[in-house]
């Protein structure tokens, strides 16, 4: 049978008196530590503490070290080219931070078939390329992924996963760029 009992309550007694303990104990340990300052000749005495200068650079863990950015882009000052996805435009740079060409208008793929984004080299140039997946034109192209280029086409169709730019672009683009050189596409 659950007892009847009411629970005992705390008394307004107990908080000084447990506070009265705490200062006692706390004034034992003090003394104690005295104690045994006083008398260096009974105990070894123990190594000196190492502080830091207050002064001194805080230490951690290094933050990141963020690439520098070409001005004007959100690409990488060593990429060569860049394609700022969401913003539809693109770039020629001169892979240390400074634009030569653009922004020039560029549309990306699909969301069926989008636009790889990072970074890339680019593989191969075709002024001639017909697509033999899409049976499609696709003058100028600059390769840099497996399939998908940088070429003249539409800016009011979206592609493939291909970078359309406009005829003048394009031929820019194909003849500024050559392999090896850094493309980035960003989302």
């Amino acid at each position: 049978m659950p007892s009847l009992a009411r629970p005992r309550r705390r008394t307004a007694v107990a908080l000084p008196t447990l506070l009265v303990a705490l200062v006692a104990t706390l004034a034992a340990l003090m003394a104690g530590a005295a104690t045994a300052n006083a008398s260096p000749q009974s105990a070894p005495a123990a190594a000196p503490v190492e502080r830091p200068i207050s002064d001194a650079p805080a230490t951690g863990p290094a933050l990141p070290v963020l690439p520098a950015l070409t001005a004007g882009t959100p690409c990488k000052a060593t990429a060569d080219a860049c394609v700022d996805l969401s913003s539809q435009q693109a770039w020629l740079t001169d892979g240390a931070g400074n634009v030569t060409y653009g922004p020039v208008g560029a549309l990306g793929g699909t969301r069926k078939y989008p636009t790889p984004t990072g970074t890339f080299s680019v593989d191969y140039k075709d002024a001639d390329h017909v697509s033999n997946l899409y049976d499609a034109d696709m003058p100028f192209s600059v390769f840099f992924a497996p399939a998908v280029a940088l070429h003249q086409g539409s800016l009011s169709q979206r592609s493939h996963g291909c970078i359309h730019l406009g005829k003048s672009a394009s031929k820019r683009f194909f003849a500024n760029l050559s392999s090896g050189d850094t493309v980035q596409v960003v989302p």
